[in-house]
């Protein structure tokens, strides 16, 4: 599984979107493109974020099926410990999932 790391958005959730989707969006993509499966890494951010990253997970996962796609939102050994679970759990994918801090 590979994983991207995005850092840098900002903390109003559209302009984050935005972001998201202009500078990390193709590299998800590419990376799916080439049969990958891929657990994209963020930064926790509050529920104002929640929609926007749901539905950037579930498209995703729905165009690249059957590689796998999950976004998380957490930081050091947490998003570890769900990398690890997510690497054995074949049937995830399309998920948003926020780390236990």
């Amino acid at each position: 599984m590979k994983r991207i790391e995005v850092e840098g958005l900002p903390d109003e959730p559209l302009a984050a979107a935005g972001l998201f989707h202009q500078n990390w969006l193709d590299p998800i993509e590419r990376a799916l493109g080439a049969g990958q499966d891929v657990m994209v890494a963020l930064e926790p951010a509050d529920h104002t974020h929640g929609e926007w990253r749901k539905a950037a997970a579930a498209m995703l996962a729905r165009k690249y099926t059957p590689q796998r796609v999950n976004l998380i939102a957490g930081t050091g050994e947490s998003l570890v410990a769900i990398e690890d679970y997510l690497s054995n759990a074949p049937g995830i994918t399309g998920q948003y999932l926020q780390a236990a801090t």
